[in-house]
């Protein structure tokens, strides 16, 4: 229950104390900590995103142990995405350029869920494995560069803790006809 118009001095408890005449704010016991790796993550231009919402019928993420399994994460951005079809194709697909950036957005979306399990992306001791699906044209083999665009991000903003075994998988189709879908696994503290 917060304070009424005009706020309380009283410090009674359900109520914010406000600061008296002269006295200064701690802001920095007010401001949520910014981890490392979301310092990073800005340093790119980046900023986390709220968890997406699942699809269908499961959750984002999941703990087992000292581990955090993703929910395939597609590159939405805003609840949209950016870009849609295969990957390679002649007629009007997406290039293989633009999926790896939308590898990288999934890649921000998977930490996104991670976080909303650990609650501090600083806490991951290592990426154990991500799996990156493209949605390919039949002639497309460039899945593996495709994926690089994740791989590259979380080694970029996660350092060693970012180096992680991978596969890297061509699809005939993803959900929302998206170009790429990609799983985290990651350990943590």
């Amino acid at each position: 229950m917060g304070a009424r118009a005009g706020g309380s001095r009283t410090g009674r408890q359900g109520t914010r104390r406000l600061p008296e005449e002269g006295e200064e704010l701690a802001l920095s016991a007010q401001l949520p900590a910014v981890s490392a790796v979301e310092a990073r993550l800005a340093e790119r231009g980046v900023t986390l995103p709220g968890v997406v919402p699942p699809l269908a019928a499961y959750v984002p993420a999941v703990i087992s142990g000292n581990l955090v399994y993703t929910s395939g994460q597609l590159p939405l951005i805003d609840g949209k995405l950016p870009a849609s079809g295969k990957v390679g194709a002649a007629d009007g697909g997406v290039d293989a350029e633009t999926a790896t950036a939308l590898a990288a957005t999934c890649a921000v979306n998977a930490l996104a869920a991670i976080k909303s399990q650990i609650g501090d992306l600083d806490r991951i001791t290592r990426i154990v494995k991500v799996v990156g699906f493209v949605a390919s044209d039949p002639s497309f083999t460039g899945q593996p560069g495709v994926v690089n665009g994740a791989s590259e991000l979380l080694g970029a903003v996660l350092g060693d803790a970012g180096v992680h075994a991978r596969s890297a998988v061509g699809v005939a189709v993803l959900p929302l006809d998206s170009p790429v879908e990609v799983e985290v696994i990651a350990e943590f503290t």
